[in-house]
């Protein structure tokens, strides 16, 4: 019987990981908010908020130098450009706010979870260590910070 144990995590992409987990909690947020009555608008200031602050620079690192790694025409990173896509839709709309927001918060973890569990093991499995080195260092591994004022999901 085959053992599957977790697959390590290559030091080029923990940063990008981490950032995974801010989204997976944004989506926590969000479902929060919801169980707790509070107004669409406010979740909609954050989701917002955190969009422009954190995942468009998460975005651009995965387009620019984490898929390629791949290559663009593979069809994980076409599935995972697709739904970077559809997530950028998801933001910028701006009618049904609650249709939108759950929207988000499924897609995203979705996303996440694949990007997590499928792509970046084939990454890790495929890119050359200099590639990985080179990934590393145009991330920085800065850790997103949460200053967002109005923390519904507290109260």
């Amino acid at each position: 019987m085959e053992s599957k144990q977790p697959l390590k995590r290559h030091k080029a992409l923990q940063p990008l990981s981490r950032e995974h987990h801010y989204g997976l909690l944004l989506g926590w947020k969000i479902r929060t908010g919801f169980a707790k009555g509070i107004t669409v608008e406010r979740m909609k200031a954050y989701a917002d908020w955190f969009f422009l602050q954190h995942l468009t620079a998460h975005f651009d690192m995965e387009e620019k130098h984490v898929f390629p790694l791949l290559g663009l025409d593979h069809p994980m990173i076409e599935r995972a450009l697709n739904e970077h896509v559809l997530l950028r839709q998801l933001f910028a709309a701006n009618d049904d706010l609650g249709y939108h927001l759950s929207q988000i918060e499924d897609v995203l973890e979705a996303h996440i979870r694949f990007e997590e569990r499928e792509l970046f093991p084939e990454i890790q499995r495929m890119a050359t260590e200099e590639q990985m080195a080179e990934v590393e260092r145009l991330h920085g591994g800065d850790v997103p910070v949460d200053d967002w004022g109005d923390k519904f999901w507290e109260k």
